[in-house]
Parts: structure tokens; sequence; C-alpha cells
């Protein structure tokens, strides 16, 4: 198939079928057409459904990939592209219009739900080489390898999310869903029996959470640059009730790494060799678990349209 120069394969993830989300994607594209962007629009169905187009558009000669949605759509479409058999992948163009509450990538590049500077953003076609990691797994059958382009998180940070997908078919709105998941877990405080190797380094103990970072990893790693060549990792150990209140605070003022039960390095490989009954997720996708584990970076994978 032969695409255009310039032409956008446009991905639109909705959160669901509300009227509501239904309205702004048909204010997205009525803004696209007054601009007069060329572009194909295909609009994803299930989960998976996003890694599958995302690969079919690469296949088929798209150099501007533009996803609408959130961290998870992102991820999705990071490996439909990575894993795709389109040439010099590194040179596909990857722009993001944020949709729905996970847009922790998004917002590090100072990219909001504003949908009209997004979109005159991606027509101005600033672009930046960034790093993709990616994490080893065995799933049971055979090898695998997914990548991510914010975090990987193990412990706590994945328990979140899994209960989070779970518990939003009840609550039916996904942050309460996390809020929820956030309080009942802070409070159950559970530890993992882990070893780490990094740098050399092996560490062994009870641990809460490790978020490897290539990006901020909602705020666990909030010193990572997307396009250094290096992961950041933050390890967080069991906290007392009141180090979680004070830990709260300086996640969100981007401190975390100051907490007295935080410990945290810059590698560009981590082998996860034990987390008892850990979950594992990428950038809010979970993953089959079988460790051992290794993420590592591979620098300036892909290309990125940024803010100007």
């Amino acid at each position: 198939m032969s695409v255009e120069p310039g032409k956008w394969g446009v991905i639109y993830n909705p959160k669901a079928g509300t009227r509501k989300v239904q309205k702004r994607w048909k204010e997205i594209k009525e803004y696209m057409d007054s601009k007069g962007v060329s572009y194909d629009y295909v609009q994803s169905e299930g989960f998976g459904s996003v890694e599958r187009l995302a690969g079919i558009l690469a296949n088929n000669g798209y150099r501007t990939i533009v996803v609408v949605g959130g961290d998870g759509a992102l991820n999705d479409a990071i490996n439909g592209i990575m894993s795709s058999n389109a040439e010099k992948k590194d040179e596909i163009a990857i722009g993001i219009i944020p949709n729905g509450i996970g847009n922790d990538f998004a917002r590090y590049w100072e990219l909001n739900l504003e949908y009209k500077q997004a979109v005159d953003w991606i027509i101005n076609s600033r672009r930046k080489k960034i790093d993709v990691g990616y994490c080893n797994f065995y799933d049971g059958e055979k090898h695998r390898r997914r990548y991510f382009l914010n975090a990987v998180n193990i412990g706590l940070g994945a328990r979140i999310v899994k209960i989070t997908d779970q518990t939003k078919r009840f609550w039916g709105v996904k942050f309460l869903s996390y809020l929820a998941a956030l309080f009942l877990l802070i409070f159950e405080r559970k530890l993992y029996r882990s070893h780490l190797k990094i740098n050399d380094e092996h560490i062994r103990g009870r641990i809460m959470t490790v978020c490897v970072g290539s990006a901020t990893g909602y705020g666990q790693t909030p010193s990572a640059v997307p396009y250094n060549g290096w992961l950041d990792v933050s390890v967080i150990y069991r906290p007392e009730f009141l180090q979680i209140i004070s830990g709260l605070w300086m996640l969100i003022q981007g401190r975390i790494l100051n907490h007295k039960v935080v410990k945290s390095y810059r590698t560009r490989k981590v082998k996860v060799l034990r987390a008892q009954n850990a979950a594992v997720d990428l950038d809010g996708r979970l993953l089959p678990r079988h460790f051992p584990i290794e993420i590592g970076i591979i620098p300036e994978a892909t290309t990125l349209i940024i803010p100007n």
C-alpha cells in the first residue's frame, strides 16, 4: 500500500461508548479537518487492538502515527510499531493527543487535554528522537519482549493498576477505582521478597514497590529523562504509617527520592531475579509475570512529535 507523504494515521482509543467521548472525538476530527490535515482514521475496538492497528499502519507506510489516548494506548502503539516489519522504525513519528486520565508521559512533555494545541503541535512537526524501554520475560510458553515509554512498576504500583482494572467495572469510573485501590493498598503495605541486580549490585530483601523509569513513572522516578540512554530506578522499602503520609506529599512535590525508605539508582539494565507474587505493569499494561525478567533501554529508538 502506498501512502502519500505527510499523511497521518490516526488511532482513536475511546474510554467508553458515552456521548461525551464521541463528542470529544467529533470535535478533534472537525478541528483537524478545519486545519486541512490529511489523515486516515481508525478506532480501536477492545484490548490489544491499538497495538494491532499501529502495526498495520507502520507496515503500510504511514510515517506519522497519531494516538488519541492515554499511557496504555501509547504503550500498545509503541509495541505495535516496534514489532512491525516497517523500515526505519525509528523514523516513524508518534504524535499524542491526550485522552482520559492516565497521561503521565504526555504531561512530561507539557501536553494537556487541550486537543487544539496538541493538533497544532503535530502539524508543526517538531521531532525528537527518544529512548524506548524493553522488558524481556518468559510467558510460560516462549520468551517475549514488551516495550515501554514511561515506566515499569513491580509490586505496589502494578497492584494498583491490577485492582483498578478489576474494580472499574463496578465503579464505572476509572479515576474512582484508582483512588479506591490506592487507599486500600496504602493501608495494606504488602511487601514482596525480592532479588534485583542493578549495576552489578545484588539487592535482596522485602520491598514494597520498584519503579524502573525512562520517564517520570507517575512521580516515582522524577529525575528520569527519556532521551539520555539511561533508566532511573526507585526501590521503596516498608514505610511506617506516618512515612506513607509524608511520602505521598513528597511524591506530589517531586521529591520522593529524598524519602528515607527510597533508594535510587541510574542504570542501563535491571534484572529482577525474584519478586515473590508481585504484579508487573508496563505503562499501565499488566505483564504475565514469570520471573526472572530483564529491563533495559534502547537509545533513540523512536521519534516523538513534541511541543514547540
